[in-house]
């Protein structure tokens, strides 16, 4: 085993959040062996000096913990357990660490199967976007064992700036993740709604940003995407589809608890509207076009 200090890390997903946080691990000493099906982030991750392999179990099979920054739970279980599955090739004793935002359910049944094979999980889902991922100042929601906890704190410590230890039960970080994704997909869905009604109303947009962002109706979400729509930018830094995915998962959660979920409802029903509309793959801020093209407006307007 490598020093406890700079494990040997196989790290898979490297999309939007994941190849920033994989490349900061890379500054800090580690050596992390990447896997995407993408060709073009495995030559980002290579160009940043890190080595690539064809498969999870490639790259877990020299690793002592494989990261996994994938999109959903059908992906976490096809990295772990599917053809070329890195949990058959990873070390004992090794550790999983769990980044996607996964069903609570989900990550407590996969605590209890990897450590039927004699390995850890971390349930560590993540929050921040991918600015936040590549300047290594990601929000951690966590949960495992305390030696979990040991074997990821080089990881920890050179990718975020607030780690959240919830627990030692795996499903307590995603159940906390889940909670976060109900208040951030219903505040852009929200601030996308506030914005349309000043446009269509004839308030100046630019305006209303400045006077919300210093007032009670501000939000971190109102003051972070507001901008792409008064710059009519949506490149991808968060996707609709995302929200499409991670409130359906809230709305999952509220039936599995008998709760009524009803502002989430109303989101994820934006969200599915922008995606229909073939906006899935732009930023979530693009939720506003919805309300765009039901009015014939824009909310974007030229900088001052």
């Amino acid at each position: 085993m490598a020093d406890k200090n700079t494990p040997v890390i196989a790290f898979v997903g490297l999309g939007s959040m994941g190849l920033g946080m994989a490349k900061n691990l890379l500054k800090h000493g580690h050596k992390v062996i990447g896997v995407d099906p993408s060709t073009a982030a495995r030559d980002a991750f290579a160009a940043a000096g890190g080595s690539v392999a064809a498969t999870p179990a490639e790259a877990a099979a020299t690793a002592d913990v494989v990261i996994v920054a994938v999109v959903n739970a059908q992906q976490v279980e096809t990295v772990l357990y599917g053809e070329g599955g890195a949990v058959a090739s990873l070390r004992k004793d090794g550790l999983v660490m769990q980044c996607a935002t996964v069903p609570a359910a989900f990550a407590k049944s996969l605590g209890t199967r990897l450590a039927a094979s004699g390995h850890a999980l971390l349930d560590a889902p993540m929050s921040g976007g991918r600015a936040r991922a590549e300047s290594g100042e990601l929000t951690f929601m966590a949960s495992g064992a305390p030696a979990a906890f040991a074997a990821a704190e080089s990881i920890l410590s050179a990718t975020s700036a607030k780690v959240f230890r919830l627990g030692d039960a795996a499903g307590i970080g995603s159940l906390v993740k889940t909670v976060n994704q109900l208040l951030a997909g219903v505040h852009i869905a929200t601030a996308a709604e506030a914005m349309a009604l000043a446009a269509k109303a004839g308030a100046d947009t630019r305006e209303v940003y400045e006077v919300i962002s210093a007032s009670a109706g501000n939000s971190w979400m109102f003051g972070n995407r507001v901008p792409h729509m008064l710059d009519d930018d949506y490149t991808p830094l968060s996707a609709v589809e995302i929200f499409v995915k991670d409130l359906g998962l809230v709305l999952d959660t509220g039936h599995e608890h008998r709760l009524p979920l009803p502002l989430a409802a109303a989101a994820h029903q934006l969200f599915l509207a922008a995606a229909g509309a073939g906006w899935g793959r732009l930023d979530d801020a693009a939720v506003v076009k919805v309300y765009e093209q039901a009015g014939g407006f824009k909310v974007s307007s030229a900088r001052k």
